[in-house]
């Protein structure tokens, strides 16, 4: 997700981050799903897998999508997503809504192995996850796309067999996922974590 510099207002008048256009759809998922930290195992493996898709794209092409996405990925249920082959694949690539990169689609089905094998093994995905996250949320920084966490997690996933989860892409996800909050000092949303509306989107499990 781009940052900038400073937090603006959109429709209603509270200040947002700059990123946040007045769209409704922007200033939704900005103000209910965007740094709420987010523990749920599958709700994570879909958000690291379209945080994958929006690799060379803008989030709100990936989030125009997002409905889409879910259809065909069932849900981003990774036990019926690893199951997906070449003629799987080949359909997909046929779908206009979605994004359709073959490399992109065969990652969220590797990643759904990787999904599966990593838990097979005892770790809970989240566990995984949230092990990563640094000891303090901080402070909001500026045009930063990287971190030493994300780094580092970007370095764990690969070894386990994710794929599209570079650093940059898991610095974007764990902004997303409410890893680290990187609401700007003066939106309204800064602290999200301490003070959110239940997370939209999917039920928890």
């Amino acid at each position: 997700m781009p940052m900038r510099k400073t937090a603006t207002p959109a429709a209603d008048e509270r200040p947002r981050c700059r990123w946040c256009t007045s769209h409704p759809v922007y200033i939704e998922y900005h103000d209910r799903e965007w740094g709420v930290p987010e523990r749920d195992s599958r709700a994570l493996f879909e958000l690291l897998c379209l945080e994958g898709a929006q690799a060379g794209l803008s989030w709100w092409t990936i989030l125009s999508k997002r409905d889409r996405y879910r259809e065909v990925f069932h849900g981003f249920d990774p036990a019926r997503v690893a199951a997906f082959g070449e003629k799987d694949i080949a359909r997909l690539l046929k779908d206009p809504g979605i994004v359709r990169h073959r490399g992109k689609i065969a990652a969220v089905i590797g990643n759904a192995r990787a999904y599966l094998a990593l838990e097979a093994g005892g770790t809970r995905f989240g566990d995984f996850i949230w092990s990563h996250a640094p000891s303090s949320r901080g402070a909001a920084t500026p045009g930063r796309s990287t971190s030493p966490e994300s780094e580092a997690l970007s370095r764990s996933l690969k070894k386990q067999g994710f794929r599209f989860v570079g650093p940059t892409t898991c610095y974007a996800f764990m902004q997303a996922a409410g890893l680290v909050d990187d609401h700007e000092p003066r939106c309204w949303r800064r602290g999200a974590g301490v003070r959110s509306a239940p997370r939209a989107g999917r039920p928890q499990r």
